[in-house]
């Protein structure tokens, strides 16, 4: 397997915990925190379909501590989740084996091509949305299927951005109040996490000497970035996230176009 013959040296790993800690802090405050990890992982020389399952061991973690504190604070629609759950799972898998089966050249020009798209769409402004008091069942077992296996299949083929589509989606489509909404949206995360997640370790995607370091890097930036952001605010983390982006993004272009 892959995973077992690639070392990374100390200066490397460095590197990596700096960015998955950065991540975190990103995700906690403006969410897209896989803008900064998935290229930063391709930048130190790690295959694209690695660096996907890589990032996604490293994701999981922050999504279940936030999950977790959702759910004990009963910010979780348990009978929107109960109904989505089942297609977050396929909709991942799904995905997770879609990027498996492009070969790493293509999957890197396809990664650049998402990036840009994936920040565009996390940087769109939120547009304020009154939630219905009641939900229809059209909203609940057609919207909610569809909308957890298009995202969820996203999520397993790329990811950065999941939980702020499906906060929209679940504020929008189906009509939760946003609190509600990113709640449920982190219950479909983990799913659609663990799920491709274990694709990936199925498949031997996932380059644990990097996953593990970046996982408490990564556990430590969105425990700093939650605090942060309740003093300061996210505007001057969006604007350090953008150009992180644009180095990462540039030195992708160079290794994959140029």
């Amino acid at each position: 397997m892959e995973a077992e013959i690639i070392n990374l040296g100390l200066p490397i790993l460095l590197f990596l915990m700096a960015a998955a800690f950065f991540a975190g802090l990103i995700d906690s405050m403006a969410g897209g925190g896989g803008l900064i990890s998935i290229p930063a992982l391709m930048v130190a020389g790690i295959p694209p379909h690695l660096a996907l399952g890589t990032n996604k061991f490293m994701s999981s973690t922050g999504t279940s501590v936030a999950f977790f504190t959702y759910a004990r604070n009963k910010m979780v629609v348990w009978r929107v989740a109960g109904i989505g759950i089942a297609f977050s799972l396929a909709g991942s898998a799904l995905g997770a084996k879609t990027a498996l089966h492009l070969n790493n050249e293509v999957l890197g020009k396809v990664i650049l091509f998402l990036l840009p798209v994936a920040a565009l769409l996390t940087f769109m402004p939120p547009r304020r949305h009154n939630p219905r008091e009641n939900m229809d069942s059209a909203c609940l077992y057609l919207l909610t299927p569809l909308v957890c296996l298009g995202i969820g299949f996203y999520d397993g083929f790329f990811g950065p951005g999941t939980g702020s589509f499906m906060l929209m989606a679940l504020n929008m489509a189906l009509g939760l109040g946003l609190v509600q909404a990113s709640g449920t949206a982190k219950a479909f995360n983990l799913a659609s996490n663990l799920s491709s997640l274990a694709v990936f370790l199925l498949s031997g995607k996932v380059l644990f000497m990097a996953a593990l370091p970046m996982a408490g890097a990564n556990i430590a930036g969105n425990f700093i970035g939650a605090r942060l952001a309740l003093r300061y605010g996210a505007a001057l983390i969006r604007k350090a996230l953008l150009l992180s982006l644009a180095l990462l993004f540039a030195t992708l272009l160079w290794r994959y176009y140029m």
